[in-house]
């Protein structure tokens, strides 16, 4: 998932319409997708909880939790919803025909002790379903994938890969929509991601 730069979000603040309405210490509030202020204050040095996050975030609100501080992300480029819509419709046709367990889609976050992110896709194994609540997944995902995107290679290959594995995702694949490659990743006994090899024909 794409993200935007501190100083785009406050442009973004100060070009809202909702800017104009009041200021608090001569700073702006983020404002969700409707253009209001909401009930928390938040600025990029607030720190939150991840309840408040929930409270202040919509479903069209483009946005990740981490370490108590709202993460601003951008619309996916054509390219990259391609990908994700081709991998959706693949994997929930062999999810379901062998009742393996549920695929879902952003706006959808995985909620690990840190972070609250938003894959491009998830999935969780039947026996593990108990842990999905309205909004987010109370735990790591059994699959978490990642489309990458020229604006979030290293936060997808760095940051949420350190997220991910200290976190206990078992599993997590790299496609990357520039070079049109991809790479998967499954959990060690170490704690540490080891790259899963291809067969010959390349096929995972």
């Amino acid at each position: 998932m794409a993200k935007t730069s501190s100083t785009q979000v406050n442009k973004a603040w100060q070009n809202s319409p909702a800017n104009s309405k009041e200021q608090r210490n001569g700073q702006s509030p983020v404002v969700n997708s409707t253009g209001e202020i909401p009930p928390h204050w938040i600025t990029p040095d607030s720190k939150i909880s991840y309840e408040e996050f929930l409270d202040w975030a919509d479903e069209d609100t483009l946005a990740e939790w981490v370490d108590g501080k709202v993460v601003m992300t951008s619309p996916a480029n054509v390219k990259h919803q391609d990908i994700g819509r081709f991998l959706i419709v693949v994997l929930e046709l062999f999810v379901t025909t062998n009742n393996l367990g549920k695929i879902l889609q952003p706006p959808f976050q995985m909620k690990l002790s840190g972070s609250g992110r938003e894959p491009d896709l998830i999935f969780i194994k039947k026996e593990r379903l108990n842990l999905l609540q309205n909004s987010f997944m109370q735990g790591p995902a059994d699959l978490a994938v990642e489309i990458l995107s020229p604006e979030s290679v290293n936060r997808d290959n760095e940051t949420k890969f350190g997220e991910y594995a200290a976190g206990g995702v078992p599993e997590y694949w790299l496609l990357d929509a520039t070079e049109n490659t991809a790479t998967f990743y499954q959990l060690a006994a170490n704690g540490q991601y080891q790259v899963m090899p291809l067969d010959s024909q390349s096929r995972y």
